[in-house]
């Protein structure tokens, strides 16, 4: 199947996605010795404002940390998700808000992978195969998974999740509902072109 193209700009995949620690040092420790990511770039701010750091997370992409001086308190729930997806309570977080990272991992190894966390001492939740079914997940691989996951939290409350593409998606297939506007209304398409 040929992946899809981007007829208006030529996006290459995500240079860095910029989150914020509340201590380098444990966040270092935690994405180079738990999560095995190679520190790349480090950077002190100017003025002392704080540091900027930068861990490869394959494909040449990677995940940036800012440490601020005065960055205020995390607030699980509005800026980011507050609960695991297999913890059967809400996930939501705010507009605009970053929800969860997804570090894209091998269909094959998930279940290596889940065992590997729980040896590192952190509490995954149980393995989530994302699929067709009115329910969207399911503890077994159905006929419709498209996606395997595990969700757990750094050590700032950053949702993390482990995914595994199980097949190909075509939009044929997999993009078959229409979006909806703020108010939960069926929205009409904009029709942008090049």
């Amino acid at each position: 199947m040929a992946l899809p193209t981007n007829a208006v700009f030529d996006i290459r995949g995500i240079n860095h996605l910029a989150l914020v620690s509340s201590d380098m040092a444990r966040t270092v420790d935690f994405y180079s010795n738990v999560l095995g990511m190679p520190l790349v770039k480090t950077i002190e701010l100017p003025h002392g404002l704080g540091q900027h750091f930068f861990f490869d997370v394959g494909n040449g992409d990677c995940l940036a940390f800012f440490w601020f001086v005065d960055a205020p308190k995390a607030q699980p729930g509005i800026a980011a998700a507050g609960n695991l997806p297999t913890s059967g309570k809400s996930i939501a977080s705010a507009h605009g808000s970053m929800n969860h990272v997804a570090f894209n991992v091998p269909a094959d190894r998930i279940d290596e992978y889940y065992r590997k966390l729980l040896a590192r001492g952190l509490k995954p939740g149980v393995i989530l195969n994302h699929d067709d079914s009115p329910q969207g997940a399911s503890l077994e691989v159905t006929p419709t998974t498209f996606v395997r996951s595990i969700y757990f939290f750094d050590p700032d409350g950053i949702l993390l999740e482990f995914a595994a593409w199980t097949r190909d998606l075509d939009p044929k297939r997999d993009v078959t509902h229409a979006p909806v506007d703020a108010s939960g209304a069926p929205a009409r398409q904009s029709g942008h072109s090049a």
